[in-house]
């Protein structure tokens, strides 16, 4: 048992930040500690495991054994709890500069019970231009003891005078039979579930479990990839588009609704507003408490935006690898296809169109993922998805079916 046992597919990732881990541990005992360093960037695509690479690296550092994940310091760290662990993660579509400059003042701070405070950033890709150059210093000059690891989708989505100051780990896309094997061990799910969740989940390992275990997330799995179905003509399309990010908006409201009740009700009482007047205490004015639930509600939209975002993201891989399927079929490829259970649907596009109206198609719904879930872009959803929906419908000719 160790924490890396759930990095599925990350040999080589595991090896590189083991081995900086017990670098570490020389290096705290007086050694040259050949192979640390104080900045590292862990890049891969959504799903491949950065977050939790992440953390098994923290545990690594504070751990005696580089990692054993049987001790307290193991434990408390992969479950976020350790005092010298410090974990930015946003659920909005930017992380803005006030929450860096606190960040930066937090990191000058030495170990209070572990080995080095390491600063884990779940998603620096959606930290704001400007606030990097807040950033920039604390990884130039850090403290002795301090370990800052950055998590991306790729070096790309960094400037490059941040990522020149970080040491590069990529993580690969988990093959799919590991993370059937993953399921099955670690979850106890049935061979051939674990097989098609691991196949159709295209690498992401928490959508691979999510499929296997939810009926609810196979059933909106099915409905996204109809749309390629309804795609006959520019009304048929508008309409197979406007339910696309219907069902978006309607996870994005499944998902936030109760939490922010809960929020609003939390932030009344912790200011000791009147429940049943919704007068605050003396001495504080409705002004203030207006203004704190005008902040909440400003936070509130931006982690919907980002749910709808990324609901839209994982409906578009999935739409996007229909027609990888189809293209496979129609240059003869013997890969094996990621939704097998559309066999009969990928065989009778691939039989009416051509590879290169397919390879077109592909462009166009990459494109519009990158649009949508790109958190720093200002473009309207619908439309994006409706500008997709008509260039796939009848950008495309195609014989009539």
């Amino acid at each position: 048992m160790s924490v890396w046992d759930d990095l599925v597919g990350q040999e080589a990732a595991v090896e590189v930040l083991s081995g900086a881990a017990r670098a570490a541990a020389d290096q705290l005992a007086g050694g040259p500690g050949v192979g640390m360093t104080h900045a590292w960037l862990l890049t891969g695509p959504a799903g491949s495991g950065r977050t939790n690479a992440a953390r098994a690296f923290a545990a690594a550092l504070q751990c005696e054994e580089a990692g054993c994940g049987r001790c307290l310091d193991c434990s408390t760290t992969v479950a976020g709890s350790h005092s010298d662990l410090i974990v930015l993660r946003t659920e909005g579509q930017a992380i803005d500069i006030d929450t860096v400059r606190r960040l930066v003042r937090r990191s000058s701070e030495h170990p209070s019970q572990g080995r080095w405070l390491v600063v884990v950033v779940e998603d620096a890709d959606r930290i704001a231009e400007r606030s990097w150059n807040v950033l920039l210093k604390a990884l130039e000059e850090p403290t002795a003891r301090t370990v800052w690891v950055l998590c991306a989708p790729s070096v790309d989505d960094l400037l490059v005078t941040v990522r020149s100051r970080c040491r590069l780990v990529a993580l690969r896309t988990p093959p799919a039979p590991a993370i059937a094997a993953l399921l099955e061990r670690r979850d106890g799910v049935d061979a051939s579930m674990a097989s098609f969740a691991a196949r159709a989940s295209q690498g992401h390992i928490g959508r691979a479990r999510l499929l296997a275990r939810d009926e609810q997330v196979r059933l909106r799995r099915a409905e996204v990839l109809e749309l390629p179905m309804r795609l006959d003509a520019i009304g048929s399309s508008l309409v197979a588009a406007a339910n696309l990010v219907e069902a978006a908006n309607e996870e994005a409201e499944r998902r936030a609704g109760e939490i922010e009740k809960g929020e609003l009700r939390d932030l009344r009482s912790s200011m000791g507003v009147d429940v049943e007047t919704g007068l605050p205490p003396r001495g504080l004015k409705i002004r203030d408490v207006k203004a704190q639930e005008e902040a909440l509600a400003k936070a509130q939209k931006a982690r919907r935006k980002r749910i709808v975002a990324d609901t839209l993201g994982l409906a578009l891989v999935d739409v996007l690898a229909f027609y990888r399927d189809v293209l496979l079929l129609q240059v003869g490829s013997p890969l094996d296809p990621v939704h097998s259970d559309l066999g009969r649907e990928a065989a009778r596009e691939a039989a009416r169109t051509t590879p290169e109206q397919t390879l077109r198609r592909i462009a166009v719904i990459d494109d519009t993922h990158r649009l949508v879930t790109d958190p720093h872009a200002q473009a309207n959803t619908l439309l994006a998805v409706e500008a997709m929906a008509v260039a796939l419908g009848s950008g495309v000719p195609l014989p009539p079916r």
